[in-house]
């Protein structure tokens, strides 16, 4: 396979846009990513996205967002999976140019969320979930991780306190953000009093879906450098993707997150490195009990004991593992399917020394991991300063 490297990147502000079309928020991204990468012409557009064709009543969006952005001509194509959808579109775009099928590709993630409104959100969140036998019955995401974060505390003991340590660092890592949705800091005593969303699960255990786009210009060093790119390079190292059952009881062990463990575990072997040798991980936090449960599958903590990371500083940006160090789903906003976009490009600003007083000191590699639904799929990636 060729050498794969992030030739550009670009975001927008995540939140409640009504005001922006979601046409318009995928071309902010795109101009944005191909700005960065001095103008490069894609040769295909990969898009991740979740709920387009129930909250915008649109589909074939990979015609729609390319034309709207002056690519026709180019191989367009949509690739859903649920949340994951971002992390998805990401490996397709990957695997195009790893391949030699083209010489660079341009992935973006899209999400336009709040448009819809109580029943019909609810309704559009549920088509990840298994249709017959949990949709069907009234089952929601939350619902899901409600189920898993009782299940954890009953087999662990962990405290139920323990899981306010996650939304607390992502706010205080989202004050610096300036495209995230939540730019406050939270303390344990605010979380402890938030209403409950799904007992146990409160109020603070659940990132806010929300409005966003992010993208990615990948390409070989090759043609970065002939595109004269002068900003530090991030080599793709790694990249894989793995599914569980869909439906949470279909497995004989539901906290095992095993898509997330594979989804790591083959990344990490593509790139020839081992997971604790990453500075830092862009992690999925839809749900505390999701970012308690994906550091135990990507083995930075034995099964019961990921709750226990929080509770000393090592999850910190100077700590021994920074974790959603631009404030993750929980403080950035969770644009659903563009997650996993948002997830590569923050690990980029990261790796190209690009985040501000966010940057983790000396950081050179990076893993992220984008899930759709309770690790139902998982997309794992390692990026290196190159």
């Amino acid at each position: 396979m060729r050498e794969v490297v992030i030739a550009g990147i670009g975001q927008t502000r995540v939140g409640e846009l009504w005001d922006i079309s979601l046409r318009s928020l995928a071309y902010q991204a795109i101009k944005a990513a191909r700005r960065d990468a001095n103008g490069l012409m894609p040769d295909a557009l990969y898009v991740g996205n979740y709920l387009a064709i129930v909250t915008s009543h649109q589909s074939n969006l990979g015609t729609l967002l390319a034309d709207n952005a002056g690519l026709t001509g180019v191989e367009a194509f949509t690739c859903e999976a649920g949340q994951a959808s971002g992390g998805a579109a990401f490996q397709m775009g990957f695997m195009a140019v790893a391949s030699g099928y083209v010489d660079a590709a341009l992935v973006v993630g899209v999400e336009k969320y709040t448009d819809a409104i109580g029943s019909e959100q609810e309704a559009a969140l549920a088509i990840s979930m298994d249709a017959d036998y949990e949709a069907m019955v009234g089952l929601t995401l939350a619902g899901q991780a409600g189920l898993l974060m009782q299940r954890y505390l009953h087999q662990y003991g962990a405290p139920r306190s323990a899981f306010g340590a996650f939304p607390v660092l992502a706010h205080a890592n989202a004050v610096n953000n300036p495209f995230a949705m939540y730019r406050r800091a939270i303390d344990q005593q605010t979380y402890e009093k938030a209403e409950p969303v799904a007992d146990p699960l409160n109020l603070y255990d659940q990132a806010s879906y929300a409005d966003g786009a992010a993208a990615v210009l990948l390409t070989t060093p090759e043609k970065a450098q002939e595109a004269g790119i002068r900003h530090p390079l991030v080599r793709v190292r790694g990249s894989a993707g793995v599914i569980d059952t869909l439906a949470l009881h279909d497995r004989p062990d539901p906290l095992a997150f095993d898509a997330a463990r594979y989804a790591v575990q083959r990344a990490c072997e593509m790139g020839g490195v081992l997971p604790g040798e990453v500075d830092l991980f862009e992690m999925d936090d839809a749900f505390s009990i999701y970012a308690v449960l994906g550091l135990e599958a990507a083995g930075f903590a034995e099964r019961g004991e990921g709750w226990r990371l929080g509770q000393n500083g090592d999850l910190r940006l100077n700590g021994r593992l920074p974790i959603l160090t631009m404030g993750g789903s929980k403080g950035r906003g969770n644009p659903l399917g563009a997650a996993g976009v948002y997830q590569i490009v923050e690990a980029a600003q990261q790796l190209r020394g690009e985040a501000g007083a966010n940057q983790v000191t000396g950081a050179r590699m990076a893993l992220t991991l984008n899930l759709g639904g309770p690790a139902s799929s998982a997309f794992a990636h390692v990026l290196e300063k190159r």
